[in-house]
């Protein structure tokens, strides 16, 4: 299966700490994975939605999946990865932050393969479209 690539920059116009405040917060990310539900299951070690806390996505019809938060720096960047339930493999998600003169910048990158042939570019395409999406609509 071939690996899935997903590279999204967006400007802010909020400080990095806001930005980083929001999106690190499992229940918020709802706002650019609409129409997902999002709860998390297990709280992290040092904050309930840092490193190694889980969080439960059900989007719609298909099986709920769980992703697990694996490097969590602080107004900087966000590591994780889908541990469990999911039609993808060797999933990886990044959130770089940086702060600019103007507010922010986010850059996600999110790198998977499907388990089934069609079902990777099946994803990349509604993932990429939707999370743009999200992110253009995101108002802090």
């Amino acid at each position: 299966m071939a690996l899935q690539k997903i590279d999204i920059r967006k400007e802010f116009p909020y400080p990095v700490e806001q930005l980083f405040g929001f999106l690190s917060v499992h229940k918020n990310l709802e706002a650019i994975f609409v129409p997902a539900r999002i709860d998390r299951v297990r709280d992290g070690v040092d904050t309930p939605d840092g490193l190694k806390s889980v969080r439960r996505l059900r989007i719609l019809i298909a099986p709920a999946f769980e992703e697990t938060v694996t490097l969590f720096r602080e107004n900087e960047r966000i590591e994780y990865r889908i541990t469990r339930g999911s039609p993808l493999r060797n999933h990886h998600g990044v959130m770089r932050f940086s702060a600019t003169p103007e507010g922010s910048v986010l850059h996600y990158t999110i790198e998977f393969e499907g388990k089934l042939p069609l079902i990777g570019p099946l994803v990349r395409a509604a993932l990429n479209r939707g999370i743009r999406q999200g992110l253009d609509k995101l108002r802090l």
